[in-house]
């Protein structure tokens, strides 16, 4: 198994903002999917019995696919207006150590 690089992004957004960010965070997948080669999985989660908190769970080929990744401007874009409607945000970066990918 290739090691790669990734990290698991929980947002707790203010309340009645779900809507908005859910669309701003559809707008940069929309992106992702599109230029991304070395993004090998990104996707969002809702928390059921939490309705304001979103969990992300991302994972790339190597660091520096990653760090292309932060570089995109719909990324930037994306990191600039979630300051709007998140109220708190938790990163946990990932090693892996086993596991099964396609």
């Amino acid at each position: 198994m290739h090691p790669g690089f990734g990290l698991v992004v929980r947002f707790t957004l203010s309340e009645g903002s779900e809507g908005a960010f859910d669309a701003l965070a559809a707008q940069t997948l929309d992106g992702i999917r599109a230029a991304e080669p070395g993004t090998a999985l990104y996707v969002t989660h809702r928390v059921p019995g939490e309705p304001s908190v979103r969990v992300f769970y991302e994972l790339y080929e190597d660091r520096a696919a990653f760090e292309a990744h932060e570089a995109q401007p719909y990324v930037q874009h994306f990191l600039r207006e979630r300051e709007r409607y998140v109220d708190r945000t938790e990163v946990t970066f990932l090693a892996a150590v086993d596991g099964k990918l396609q």
